[in-house]
């Protein structure tokens, strides 16, 4: 392996020997393409064309006026597809396309990287499956039918808890059998180098685009830059157009279910230890055996036992802070964002939203300027937010 893909001391390649020479053929593949002039100039074209970007900075004003700060969203919301995964999804799939690989794998809890991955498979000619824990195909139904739509196979998975982890099980034990000609196009910041360091560099367009968006529009950086975390896709990107400024706050919202002193419960980097799960040593929800605990959580994107291992290292160094978002907490910001800027969040990008209600909240924070990344729109969930809300539709 040429690089190590530490983060101080997370990260690294725990995997099957037989995944090494994939691994290593993905790396060398990784850091030729990166910086390849064609292989760039496509994917600029793809994610301005195809995904629709830049995503604008938006200033929500009426929510703003209601909290004493200026609260921005990055409207990752706005993009095809409905989130954030399109990015990566398409910097992998055109990375498979030029290894020559006929065949994408991914794993998707909420869905949205699934279907990110279902149309960039449609549009680069790659047969595509996707695996997705059978609790999860349930409440994101309309995502299934997306994905299956654009000619994917998806395939439901009722081991285990029935959600993203063991999709991304089951992900993996596919890929071992079919390592010429597949790609595993994982979603997050989680698994072996080079995934994480890989997947922040396609969403690293975010930060880009929201660093300059913010100076044009305040003329300085903002005092604090919000975003939910799960594996850690959409945060890292964020994140990293930020990380270098030390006065910028960044705070990460982890999923804690019903409580963060319940049993079940998402929040790894609150309330885990270190360990390997998916291919790298990073924090996760484990038991004093080392077997890993089940999450529950409102949020199928967010309920993960796991996170990538660079926001493991941005909390130990002290750069980034971590809290915990019930999911009482997040549905009634979901509702807020709804009632006061007719934008409906994706239940992920609602516990981003409810820190920034409660952080704006208190009163050595008020007229800060806050960054909220709305890693994805709502429409997935609706038939989810009326059960909880108890409304019939």
């Amino acid at each position: 392996m040429k690089y190590e893909g530490k983060f101080g001391k997370y990260g690294g390649i725990f995997v099957p020997e037989l995944l090494i020479p994939a691994i290593e053929e993905l790396e060398e593949a990784f850091y030729k393409f990166k910086d390849d002039e064609e292989f760039m100039n496509e994917l600029h074209f793809y994610l301005k064309e195809f995904a629709s970007r830049p995503t604008g900075l938006y200033y929500a004003e009426n929510l703003s006026n209601e909290l004493g700060c200026k609260i921005y969203l990055k409207r990752e919301d706005l993009l095809h597809t409905g989130a954030h995964k399109i990015n990566n999804a398409i910097g992998q799939g055109l990375l498979a396309k030029y290894m020559g690989k006929t065949e994408l794998i991914a794993e998707t809890g909420a869905g949205q990287h699934g279907i990110a991955t279902a149309v960039i498979g449609a549009k680069l000619g790659l047969k595509v499956k996707i695996f997705m824990g059978s609790k999860d195909v349930e409440r994101q139904k309309l995502n299934v039918f997306r994905m299956e739509l654009s000619g994917a196979e998806v395939i439901p998975v009722d081991m285990g808890s029935k959600t993203l982890k063991d999709s991304i099980n089951e992900a993996f034990r596919y890929w071992i059998s079919n390592l010429d000609t597949s790609h595993y196009l994982i979603g997050t910041t989680m698994g072996p180098h080079p995934y994480p360091s890989m997947v922040k560099f396609f969403q690293s367009v975010i930060g880009k685009e929201a660093r300059e968006q913010i100076l044009e529009k305040e003329n300085k950086l903002p005092d604090t830059v919000i975003a939910c975390v799960g594996g850690g896709s959409n945060s890292i990107g964020i994140f990293s157009g930020f990380v270098d400024d030390e006065d910028v706050d960044l705070i990460g919202v982890e999923a804690a279910g019903d409580g963060i002193d319940t049993n079940e419960h998402g929040a790894t980097l609150t309330k885990g230890t270190e360990g390997i799960l998916h291919g790298s040593l990073s924090i996760v929800l484990q038991d004093e055996d080392g077997q890993i605990n089940d999450t529950s959580s409102v949020s199928a994107g967010l309920d993960y036992p796991g996170v990538g291992p660079e926001h493991a290292y941005l909390q130990s160094s002290g750069r980034a802070k971590y809290v915990p978002i019930t999911d009482k907490e997040a549905l009634n910001a979901f509702r807020l964002l709804c009632e006061t800027e007719g934008i409906i969040p994706a239940l992920e990008s609602s516990h981003a939203v409810a820190y920034a209600v409660k952080y704006a909240k208190q009163e050595e924070n008020k007229g800060k300027t806050i960054i909220v990344n709305l890693s994805g729109r709502g429409d997935k969930d609706m038939f989810t937010v009326a059960k909880e809300l108890g409304v019939s539709i």
